[in-house]
Order: structure tokens, then sequence, then C-alpha cells
């Protein structure tokens, strides 16, 4: 009749205390929060005492994971950038100038000098001085297109080419375009990331919007200005060779130079190549330090191919300057002395110690490979977050007061024993939570509100098949066991399908959507487990003790 081995109850008690030990840290949520930034910073060296402290404030034996707060309960930054992926296929057409150049002097001649001209936006021009030889000329810089590196392009090449009287004109393919576009935005995600995880922000959403947008909501930052100060530069540091100076910003200057102005010489501009030797892409490391005179620096430090580049770069041009550009400025622009092939160096400027930091972070986490436009901007302030949250709270009570009330005025000692597995669900959705590092908004609060109303309706059903078992003259005992089986069936089918629902708003709903459908699924697979195996078991062992004749559900 009713029984359940031993195992069984093991397992099942079991489960139920391990969803309350991991729910436990978030009875201690400022507590716990501050034990795991200690242990956080002490790993990333600063053991101080101050945060030995802290760490110690949570026993190292119990689970410390929380569940995150998100935007709308945290407050923080909410921004929506665009990014400008015109940058990409105009640099990537200007760094094809060197190949284009070397192979069309072995043909020199055939097609007579060549000079590269002013083109407009995404386009290479280059201008042949025997017009005659266009034919011979089209065919060489048509081999060297490449085939595009993407499914959606399977079969093209990645530059068109033409001429117009002496001039052959290169741009890139359509289809490289949008496989320069997926790859640009992919990697704007990554380095976005490591950008924000490089300040220890918490639960960061980046999400991908559209084709070209991407959404970034930071938790606990103080406003959107300081994410955009994060995200705002590119980082793009470059090493160019220096064709000469002038204190004129309109200064006529030749094709494939450009003309940046000076960070510590105001009023000097620098006419640079603009094909950088080597790229930030190339840097393996970059580091805050201080130079021989005590001033912040920046330290870095190349790969293999960019050590040697610029190793061979500096050898051949001994006594000449070597322009540091960040972000189109000249940081400095010094003689080289000697050839430098350590691979390493490091960069001086009008820092202060909090710049170079700065800089380091974003030199280390890459630079972005195009700007980022902001089209919308938002600062939701902690006292909002803290208001959602209460306002989380008291819905929460509400819905757990009445169900509770309703329960137990409905179906008396066995109401009371589904509001205790009411309870332990809530604590095991929190514990699960926690346990996977899930951040809670307020639409998953509204899910397990939802949830909360949800739990007790497969017990509704089991307690009215036991009641129409008890009318039809079955024994306590007997009731009980077919009330459990005879409801299982409509139990698993509603849960099926709202769990379905729940599965198809994750994949296909993005942000609050998908905070919803977490708490929603969650709370569907805690309640079944709490209705049909934690009252069942509940009850079997108060029918050990005290075998009633009777019972009245």
């Amino acid at each position: 009749m009713l029984q359940i081995p031993l195992w069984k109850r093991i397992l099942i008690w079991s489960l139920v205390l391990l969803g309350l030990i991991y729910a436990l840290p978030n009875a201690f949520y400022p507590r716990v929060e501050r034990h795991n930034d200690a242990v956080a910073a002490i790993e990333a060296g600063q053991d101080t005492p101050e945060n030995r402290e802290a760490a110690q404030a949570w026993p190292d034996w119990l689970p410390s994971g929380l569940v995150n707060l998100g935007l709308d309960l945290r407050g923080g930054a909410h921004l929506l950038v665009e990014v400008q992926t015109e940058d990409v296929h105009d640099s990537r057409i200007k760094a094809m100038w060197p190949e284009i150049r070397d192979a069309l002097k072995v043909e020199r001649d055939v097609i007579g000098g060549i000079r590269r001209i002013d083109a407009p936006r995404g386009e290479l021009r280059v201008r042949i001085a025997k017009p005659e030889g266009m034919a011979r000329a089209l065919g060489i810089v048509k081999r060297l297109a490449r085939p595009v590196a993407s499914f959606s392009g399977v079969g093209s090449s990645d530059i068109e080419v033409r001429a117009e009287g002496d001039t052959l004109i290169i741009t890139l393919s359509e289809a490289e375009k949008q496989a320069t576009d997926e790859r640009t935005l992919q990697q704007s995600l990554e380095i976005i990331r490591r950008r924000i995880d490089e300040v220890g922000t918490r639960e960061p959403t980046i999400q991908r919007q559209g084709d070209r947008r991407i959404l970034i909501e930071v938790p606990g930052l103080g406003s959107a200005a300081e994410l955009k100060e994060l995200l705002g530069k590119t980082a793009k540091l470059e090493f160019m060779p220096v064709a000469g100076r002038t204190d004129n910003p309109d200064a006529s200057h030749p094709p494939g130079t450009l003309v940046l102005p000076s960070v510590d010489e105001e009023g000097t501009y620098y006419i640079v190549e603009d094909t950088p030797v080597v790229t930030g892409e190339e840097l393996v490391d970059a580091q805050p330090s201080f130079d021989q005179n005590g001033r912040p620096a920046v330290t870095f430090r190349f790969d293999p191919t960019g050590a040697r580049k610029f190793g061979d770069y500096t050898a051949e041009h001994v006594g000449e300057p070597f322009a540091i550009v960040l972000d189109n400025e000249v940081i400095s622009a010094p003689v080289i002395q000697t050839a430098i092939r350590g691979g390493s160096g490091i960069i001086t400027g009008n820092f202060t110690l909090e710049e170079s930091t700065r800089l380091a972070v974003l030199l280390r986490a890459g630079a972005l490979p195009a700007e980022l436009e902001v089209i919308e901007e938002r600062t939701i302030g902690p006292e909002l977050g803290h208001d959602s949250i209460e306002a989380g709270k008291m819905a929460s009570v509400v819905a757990m007061v009445a169900v509770l009330a309703f329960m137990v005025l409905s179906y008396g000692l066995f109401g009371m024993i589904a509001n205790v597995a009411l309870a332990l669900n809530v604590a095991i959705i929190f514990g699960l939570l926690s346990a996977i590092g899930a951040t809670l908004t307020l639409p998953g609060i509204a899910g397990i509100v939802l949830t909360i109303g949800m739990a007790v309706d497969a017990n509704v059903l089991i307690f009215e098949r036991i009641r129409e078992e008890l009318k039809a003259g079955r024994g306590p005992a007997r009731a009980v066991e077919l009330g459990y089986e005879k409801a299982l069936s409509a139990i698993i089918d509603a849960n099926i399908t709202t769990f379905i629902t729940a599965l198809i708003l994750f994949m296909m709903g993005a942000g609050p959507v998908r905070g919803f459908a977490v708490t929603l699924g969650l709370g569907i697979m805690t309640s079944v487990f709490t209705a049909i195996f934690v009252t069942r078991l509940i009850i079997v062992m108060w029918f050990e003790r005290r075998r009633p004749k009777t019972i009245e559900v």
C-alpha cells in the first residue's frame, strides 16, 4: 500500500536539503556578497587585512553562490550601441595596398609606374603609367583575391576589381562585406565582454540585437556615462612610420598618409603612413607601470609575429621617428635609437595613474574593430532597484499568503502539508538559481509568483482524486495511493505543456523574457518534485506515525 523504500526517502530529503543549503546564502545577501568580493580581490593579488576579514565573514565549507540581481533590481547602466562596420571595410581595403603595390611592381615593364591616388571611403585606387597594360594589371590584382571565409559567401571572392581609364579601382565584394560585418559584430561582442569583465562588474547582459546593434546592461555600475567611457574608445593602438611634421592640420600630404594631432605637443601634427607596421591586435599583454622618471606609463608585449615585425622595422630604420598612435592621436613619436628585438616596450605620455590603468585595461582586452555609436542610454538608480525588490517581495508574500490560506481552508491537514511543500519549493527555486548563477529580474520575480500559484495546482488535482476515492468507499491508505496514481498523468501533461512554452520563450526571447522563462521553467520542475514526491513522503510518514482509521480531505 503506502510504502516508500528507504533509499527513495533518503534521496528525496537529500535533494530538499541540497536545495536549502544552496538557497541559504541568499538569506545573508550583503555578508555573502562582501565575502565573494573579498575572495575575488585576494585571488587577484589584493591580499589586505580588510579583504581577509571580509573573506572570513562566511564559512568556506558552505556554498557562496548568490542569485544575481538584474539591472531593474540593482540599478546600473543601460546602453544600446551600433557598430560602425563601414570603418572596418575602409581599413580592410587600405591594408591591401602593400600587397597590391608589390605585385604590380613585378610587371613594371608592362604597366609602367604605379601611384596610389585619393579615393572615396571604402575604395583603393591605383593609377598606372601605361593604360595599354590595364588588362595585365587587372589580372594581377584579381589573382590576389581570396575566397570569402563564410558559409553564405561560398564561391565568392573577397575583392572586386574594375578599371576606369588608367585607374584600377579595388573594393570589397558584397559577400566579403557581409562576412566582415558578421566577424566585426562577434569580435565587438567579445571585446565588450572582456572590457566589462576586467573592471569586475557582476553578471552584465551583452546581447546582439539585429544586424549591427548590441545591447549592454551592467548592474551596479554608477551611470551610463561611466559605461560609455569604458566602451567609447576603440583603443586602437598602431605603430606608424613618420613622413613629416607640420603645424597645419590641413596641410597637403601625399596619398596613403594621414595628418594626426600630437597629444603631448599642442599645435603639432604628424604626417604618418596610413598602413601601420604593427597594431594592437598583436599585443598579448599590457600593464600600468612607471617610466624612468617615475611618471605613469603602460608597458606592452607583442606576440611572436608582432615582435618580429617590430624588431625588423626598428632595425632597418634606426635614427628615424616612429609614431605610437592611439585612436588616431599620436601619443609619442620617439626616434629609434637601436633595434628593439625583445617584442616589448613602454608607452609614455602625460598620463595620470588612473588613465594609465584604464589604457592598460583597454589594450589588454583588445581594440574594438570599429567605433560604437550610442543609440540609447539609460541609468537606473539603486533606489529604483530597491523599490522594485520591495514590490516583488510584497507581490510574492501576498501570493504566498493567499495560496496558503486557500489550501488550509479547502483541505485542512492535507492543505497544510501542501503548504510545507510550497515553502520548500520556493527555497529550492532560489537554490537552483544560485547554483547556476542565474540573474533575477522583475519578470523573473513574476515567474516565481506565477509558480507559487501553479505549484499547488498538482496538489489540488491529487487531493480531489483522493476525495473521489473516499466517496467511492476506499480505505484511507488505498484512497491516497489511488489519488496520486490517477492524478499523475494530468499533472505531467499540464506541466509538460507549460514547460514547452517556457522553453520556447527562453529560446526565442531576450533579456526580461528569458528571465521570466528561466524562473518559470525551474519552478515547474521543482513544483512537480515537491507536489508528487515531497507531499507523498510527508503523508506516508504521518500515516506510519498515526495510523488513522479515517481521513478527511
